[in-house]
């Protein structure tokens, strides 16, 4: 028998409301988790920005500046920066017979493989979907298969979007590339997973969800968020068309509803189970030419570094109804969430848009790739979709066609840089770490970069304050701070600390401590890279 002392005990624990659960970056998760939330066009500060944690864990990843999250004060100028179109654009092109209209991803998957030492592109292929490899990223081998022999195609169709990705971490051969296809044909829409061993050759479908009563799912797509180790349904809900989603205020049009799961092909079911997530909202630019509030027609997301990043693909119009010779305007547009479900977005203009040239092959309708991006040395790759059109206005021929796939290219890490022309100074929020060696990717070839380590009052550390801090004086991704007789940053590990930087004429893109004095960041690397065994920088 329990004493009545220890059964008071345990029923006072169990009347107890269970402690808040604290994610790897310190964010209070909300409980339930997602979160309830009704869907406006009203914008929404994530609410880690407006009550940030009273300390930050810094050992996962890479910190990057692309909102406050990790700055208390600051005299530095926030600038965003706009990826490259690479020259040889487009990578793929419509070349075989079965690409009569598309060679693009929609959605789908470009990895690097470590096994194979390959980048590895799913894409579309008209109804089908079809495969190729590359040793650089850039140019393009489409190998002749036995699926559809003398073809690349490795999944016949019918399909519209699809997501596949390459799980690095799972145990089961069979299941190291797992897919996410919308199928369509005149009997039901519906949602079918797919998975394989080589991604050449699928499996039959393990799991199916009808979506042919619910509204309009045919651009949703799938992602894994590690930070809570699991897979992520983007579902693509609206109240334009044949069948409305009436629990949506007018005007919306295309949203994204949530759904997360621990396995891949699990929890598809219906509307009711999924949470209303997020839309276009009142910061969105619209399109001069069609006038018309724009819509989230898609999003894909990856985890980089610390945080997810999220393509947010925005229409900006014509309907599909009222396309001419040029296909919609779909543009991607950056988003941040460090909670796995609240984005902040805070440029709007495009990342990657449309090219108003007529006859260029993003012209129009630019998509998002499943992965996201990956690390090639110092840059990252983009790859997208997008559809040159009918240019000629040919009578009979879909302006949504020729479809295309193209890579823009940017600095590693560099979505946002803190900079000065003169001087100026960035002091952190209080920080923790296990690690020993400070890292910057910065660019300081025309000034330099100093920092120092301040206690909880705002006092330099005996040892670590800036007038023995060596100054960097050069450009980089991966660059190291030390201090004149200190060998790391030992005596401050597993302290509640800030970092205060000094900057002259120079720009600060991330920072972290790392284990390692060669810099590994401990953080994820998207769709993966060259040098890169696993999800995660450890090298």
């Amino acid at each position: 028998m329990y004493s009545p002392l220890l059964v008071w005990l345990l029923l006072f624990l169990a009347s107890r409301p269970a402690a808040p659960q604290t994610s790897y970056n310190g964010i209070e998760m909300p409980d339930p988790y997602p979160p309830k939330r009704v869907l406006s066009r009203t914008y929404d500060k994530p609410p880690y920005l407006t009550q940030p944690p009273a300390v930050i864990p810094i050992d996962v990843g890479r910190q990057l500046f692309v909102d406050d999250f990790l700055i208390r004060s600051t005299t530095l100028t926030r600038r965003f920066h706009k990826p490259k179109m690479h020259p040889a654009n487009p990578v793929l092109r419509r070349e075989r017979a079965w690409e009569q209209s598309y060679a693009t991803p929609f959605s789908d998957g470009i990895f690097y493989d470590p096994r194979q030492h390959l980048f590895r592109a799913w894409y579309r292929c008209d109804s089908n979907t079809c495969y190729a490899t590359s040793s650089d990223g850039i140019r393009w081998n489409k190998p002749n298969l036995d699926v559809e022999p003398g073809t690349n195609i490795v999944m016949k169709g019918p399909r519209d979007s699809a997501s596949v990705w390459l799980d690095l971490e799972e145990r089961d051969p069979a299941l190291r590339h797992k897919a996410m296809i919308f199928t369509k044909t005149r009997e039901e829409n519906a949602i079918e997973f797919r998975a394989s061993a080589d991604g050449i050759h699928w499996s039959d479908s393990l799991g199916r969800g009808r979506t042919y009563r619910l509204p309009n799912y045919d651009r949703s797509t799938m992602f894994f968020n590690p930070f809570r180790n699991v897979w992520v349904y983007s579902v693509r809900v609206s109240n334009v068309g044949p069948v409305a989603a009436p629990e949506l205020a007018d005007g919306l049009g295309r949203v994204r509803f949530y759904k997360e799961v621990r396995n891949f092909q699990d929890g598809w079911r219906s509307r009711e189970e999924l949470a209303p997530w997020v839309g276009a909202d009142e910061r969105d630019l619209p399109d001069p030419e069609n006038k018309v509030a724009p819509q989230l027609y898609n999003l894909d997301a990856t985890p980089y570094e610390s945080l997810l990043l999220g393509l947010f693909t925005v229409w900006r119009g014509p309907e599909n109804n009222q396309v001419k010779d040029r296909a919609k305007r779909n543009e991607i547009v950056l988003g941040y969430s460090r909670d796995g479900f609240h984005w902040d977005r805070p440029d709007r203009t495009p990342f990657i848009g449309v090219s108003e040239k007529r006859g260029d092959f993003n012209w129009g309708n630019v998509q998002s790739v499943g992965g996201g991006c990956l690390i090639v040395g110092d840059k990252l790759y983009f790859y997208f979709g997008a559809r040159r059109g009918n240019p000629e206005s040919t009578p009979g021929k879909s302006a949504d066609t020729d479809g295309a796939t193209g890579l823009a290219t940017l600095r590693r890490d560099g979505f946002a840089s803190m900079e000065t022309t003169g001087q100026g100074e960035l002091l952190t929020r209080p920080v923790r770490f296990q690690g020993r060696h400070l890292f910057v990717n910065a660019e300081a070839s025309a000034g330099s970069i100093q920092a120092e380590i301040v206690d909880s009052s705002g006092n330099a550390l005996a040892g670590f304050e800036r007038a023995r801090s060596k100054p960097v004086k050069k450009g980089g991704t991966r660059l190291a701070l030390h201090w004149k007789g200190k060998r790391d940053l030992s005596e401050a590990a597993g302290k509640t600390v800030a970092i205060r930087f000094f900057l002259t004429n120079a720009a600060i893109y991330s920072f972290w401590v790392s284990g390692s004095p060669e810099g590994a960041s401990n953080g994820y690397v998207a769709a993966g890279g060259l040098g890169y065994a696993g999800p995660r920088d450890s090298r």
